[in-house]
């Protein structure tokens, strides 16, 4: 333990009980030297500074006191520990009075605990009463040490087998009072083992916790006459998460990793079965191990929130969603379950979760734990995150490519339609996963690279499972979106050279890089060229998500020519718009354009997954009213709305890069004061909007940048090539 002091009984007593006289006698002095000092007309302070002394020294005793109290509650619940040393007998008292108030507390909620687990009515009360403790540090060890486990594991079995005797006697009543209370026990006995199984936490109760977490986990136990393995009981544990305080990564290496094994062991022969001829004749599933909730059938009665789910789906949930669900708050916690291998597998975690083991996860119909705990493992920007989001890419295109094929029409068709629905529950971590790591496409696309194992036409493949779904597919457009936004924003500004490269954020080789003309200065032809450069490569990734899209659409039967709602949503917000500001200048008339947002917050989203900048982009501008551009009323379909994004996008890169400060703007409604400025767009109409995009598509040059950018953005050609389609060229079909 920490924070601790060791003290002797009974002479602590005795130190209490003469600094308690000691005070008393100093103030009584303190006021006696005062009044004779007084009498004698002398200086007083004498007696002020013993008064002083006697305040501290009351202040001291009665923290002593207060702790000689709690000590002596301490023994009358048996709770102190004590230590024989040559010099005597010793006793630990804690050096903080909170110290001590959580060690007995914490005693007291483990002991009602185990009271639970043994059946006393009363006891859950009693430990719902010290729940709001389960924070506090001395506490959780107390109560986990006195609790074991072994207690640990017996609770929730307990509570259940409670649950199903009450059902099973039509008791009403205790049934509704075991849901609430048990509800609340679960939930901090999930806090408390998150908070004392991490070795970062103060509440840490030792590696050797871990261990025996593990061995109660494979043992089989018995509350009345249900029997259950331990992890079945620990699982309704890992569901209570609330996911404020995370599991540890050494966690989820002992327990978590060891939970895994152990269901793959325990199912691995009837899993086989169930794929043989015989078994299949015989409607052979793959079968989870499910939790001790499941198993007795007691639905959501020990689950902390409603069951979430579709209509006519099970309530029960396995042991390893359950463990998931714990996993999903920590990018460590996730990291450490599928970043793995373990001793004699010839597959990683991850690839067993998604191959082998998909049909038992599938059986439950309940997919967010997994879903979840893939987002979180996958969208970051560290290597571990990269390196599992390319493993999973690869492993769901090699599933799913079977799934498609070429129709008569030579567009994409769904040949294998089982396989597609197998996977299709996993299109929105999938697409997290590519968004999170945007920029890999364009490798892929422009340089012919590989991304982990992931080539170019296996990413075709992944992206024709992910944009099959339409939550997956908007994350997909947002992020190339920002994808662009950030490439257009590393074009330098017109007037750029070596006297102001490094006021403006730039390098005297960056200037040499930028100066095409080589005349010692970046002007608006060299500008110009860059754009155009970033506009072509951004467009090509661009198409391969929108057609890619477009023959998935096709191939389900649906709409091809609608526009998505979210696309429509994006025009209208004109996500994209604004660029990072960053240190580097924007141009004048791009200061009065960006007005106050310039500078406020953007350049701290450098380093964000993509699609998390996009998300924050999109707030900044809906926090600002903005509904600028009508023609998102009339977009038909996904085409026209990325090419409504990039114009925005381009014309705000031209302002921002100075390109067209010096075009004339005489009579602009988009422009305000003398001489004129560009109006913030906060305060445009829709109006001025568009006849600002006008203005840059006549004026500043832009329609050829537009047009560069449509040209390459419909040309599908990749997408035949890679898909194996071969589609008819049609007036209007975007070839």
């Amino acid at each position: 333990m920490t924070e601790f002091t060791g003290v002797k009984q009974p002479e602590f007593d005795t130190m209490t009980s003469k600094h308690t006289e000691a005070s008393r006698r100093l103030e009584e002095l303190a006021q006696a030297l005062h009044s004779e000092l007084r009498s004698a007309g002398l200086d007083t302070s004498p007696a002020a500074r013993l008064r002083q002394l006697a305040g501290r020294v009351t202040t001291q005793a009665e923290d002593l006191r207060r702790r000689q109290k709690l000590v002596h509650e301490l023994q009358r619940q048996k709770v102190i520990f004590g230590m024989s040393t040559p010099a005597g007998s010793f006793w630990e008292m804690p050096d903080s009075l909170e110290a001590a108030k959580g060690l007995l507390d914490g005693t007291l909620a483990g002991r009602a605990a185990l009271k639970a687990a043994d059946g006393d009515v009363k006891a859950l009360a009693e430990l719902e009463k010290l729940a709001s403790r389960s924070g506090e540090a001395e506490f959780v060890k107390a109560f986990l040490v006195t609790l074991g486990a072994q207690g640990v594991t017996r609770l929730p079995g307990s509570l259940a087998a409670q649950l199903r005797e009450a059902r099973t006697h039509g008791n009403s009543d205790r049934m509704a009072q075991l849901s609430r209370q048990g509800k609340k026990a679960l939930r901090m006995l999930s806090t408390a083992l998150a908070k004392g199984t991490d070795p970062k936490n103060p509440a840490y109760v030792g590696a050797g916790f871990l261990k025996d977490l593990v061995k109660e986990g494979r043992a089989e136990h018995k509350a009345g006459e249900t029997k259950y393995s331990g992890y079945q009981a620990q699982a309704l544990i890992w569901r209570a998460h609330d996911g404020k305080t995370s599991f540890s990564k050494e966690f989820m290496e002992v327990v978590g990793r060891d939970t895994i094994v152990y269901e793959h062991d325990d199912r691995m022969d009837e899993w086989a079965a169930s794929k043989d001829p015989l078994g299949g004749t015989f409607g052979g599933v793959q079968l989870p191990i499910v939790d001790l909730v499941g198993a007795l059938g007691l639905g959501t009665l020990l689950r902390p929130e409603a069951h979430a789910g579709s209509p006519g789906m099970k309530t029960e949930s396995s042991v390893v969603d359950d463990l998931f669900h714990a996993a999903k708050s920590s990018r460590e916690a996730s990291h450490a379950l599928l970043n793995h291998t373990p001793a004699g597998w010839k597959e990683s975690v991850l690839d067993y979760l998604l191959t082998t083991r998909w049909n038992a996860g599938r059986y439950m119909g309940d997919y967010a734990p997994f879903n979840d705990m893939l987002v979180t493992a996958t969208t970051a920007q560290d290597a571990t995150s990269r390196k599992l989001a390319a493993e999973m890419t690869k492993i769901l295109a090699d599933e799913v490519r079977g799934a498609f094929g070429k129709g008569d029409s030579g567009n994409l068709e769904i040949r294998n339609r089982d396989t597609f629905d197998r996977f299709a529950p996993l299109c929105y971590p999938l697409g997290r996963a590519i968004a999170a790591n945007i920029d890999q496409l364009s490798r892929l696309l422009l340089d012919h690279a590989t991304f982990g194992k992931v080539a170019a036409e296996d990413m075709s493949y992944a992206l024709a499972l992910a944009t099959s779904d339409d939550a997956a597919f908007e994350v997909l457009v947002r992020a190339q979106t920002e994808h662009m936004r950030a490439a257009l924003d590393t074009v330098p500004p017109v007037g750029l050279d070596v006297s102001n490269a490094e006021r403006l954020g730039f390098t005297k080789s960056d200037v040499k890089e930028f100066d095409f003309d080589e005349d010692g200065r970046v002007d608006k032809a060299d500008i110009k060229q860059f754009l155009t450069d970033r506009t072509v490569a951004e467009a090509r990734p661009f198409s391969h998500i929108v057609e890619i899209r477009r023959q998935v659409l096709i191939a389900q039967g649906l709409d091809d020519k609608k526009a998505d709602e979210a696309l429509k949503s994006m025009v209208r917000d004109a996500i994209g718009l604004l660029p990072v500001p960053g240190a580097k200048q924007v141009g004048q008339l791009a200061t009065g354009a960006f007005g106050e947002l310039v500078g406020k917050g953007y350049d701290k989203l450098a380093g964000a997954a993509y699609d998390e900048i996009a998300t924050q982009v999109a707030q900044q501008m809906s926090q600002h009213g903005r509904d600028l551009d009508e023609t998102h009323r009339t977009v038909a379909d996904n085409r026209l709305a990325v090419e409504r994004l990039a114009e925005q996008m381009l014309a705000t890169a031209m302002l921002n890069k100075g390109l067209l400060d010096d075009v004339e703007m005489i009579d602009r409604k988009f422009t305000t004061g003398t001489p004129p400025t560009i109006k913030p767009f906060t305060e445009m109409s829709p109006q001025d909007y568009s006849q600002f995009l006008e203005w840059v598509r006549k004026k500043g040059g832009g329609r050829d940048l537009i047009d560069r950018f449509s040209g390459t953005f419909r040309r599908t050609s990749e997408v035949d090539d890679y898909l194996d389609l071969q589609i008819p060229s049609t007036p209007g079909g975007g070839r």
